[in-house]
């Protein structure tokens, strides 16, 4: 005989806040914003719509709440120099919007910011300003530091390229199209990524660097 605590044969699971947030997460790593309605929230939970409503206010308080589960998953290393901790934090950025890639016009617009959220502004801006970094020098890093992840991300969705194995399909089609007389330096610098087995995915440190570089120098001489 089944113990106390057994769950009887079809009742219902208790729905919780961060069931049905997550369940809108999922929709959104799915289907984009669009799919994520509150008839179908409710229906991934197995409620009605209606019944959302006792544990999210509205559909901002969904999206709000998703956003910061999004903030949540990008790592805040500890134990670090601001450098360091800017460097993995951007890496780790970079990863999770890649997996949320609906996520990358909503971390910044939020009108009620969630915990996660919060307490991510909070750390960065306190290791710059532990580090000695002015409350402007502070706002100068994390923007130029948040502009470039962003774009970047942005940039690697729309690229048809993203692999490898995709940069050579791609490259090798422009170059049977383009004339070496016509686009001299396009066919010659297409050619040199081709052979070298150029992966777009590595530029990113390398952008990632040369703004740090900058802040580093900037920082020092502010």
């Amino acid at each position: 005989m089944a113990n106390a605590g057994t769950r009887r044969a079809g009742r219902r699971a208790r729905v919780s806040r961060d069931m049905v947030l997550r369940a809108a997460l999922g929709l959104a790593d799915e289907g984009g914003l669009e799919a994520v309605t509150m008839r179908e929230v409710g229906r991934a939970v197995g409620v009605e719509a209606m019944s959302l409503y006792r544990h999210v206010e509205d559909k901002d308080d969904v999206l709000s709440g998703i956003v910061d589960l999004v903030f949540a998953e990008i790592e805040l290393p500890d134990d670090t120099g601001w450098r360091t901790f800017m460097h993995q934090r951007a890496i780790s950025a970079r990863a999770v919007l890649a997996r949320h890639p609906w996520a990358l016009g909503l971390l910044d617009a939020q009108a009620r910011p969630g915990p996660a959220n919060l307490r991510h502004h909070d750390r960065v801006l306190g290791v710059l300003r532990e580090a000695g970094f002015s409350s402007r020098m502070a706002t100068h890093a994390y923007s130029l530091l948040d502009s470039y992840v962003y774009g970047f991300v942005l940039q690697e969705r729309s690229l048809r390229f993203g692999t490898p194995e995709a940069m050579t399909d791609s490259t090798e089609m422009i170059l049977q199209e383009a004339s070496m007389d016509v686009y001299p330096s396009l066919t010659a610098v297409g050619r040199a990524l081709v052979d070298a087995g150029f992966d777009y995915g590595d530029e990113f440190e390398f952008g990632l660097d040369v703004i740090l570089d900058g802040i580093a120098q900037a920082h020092a001489t502010g």
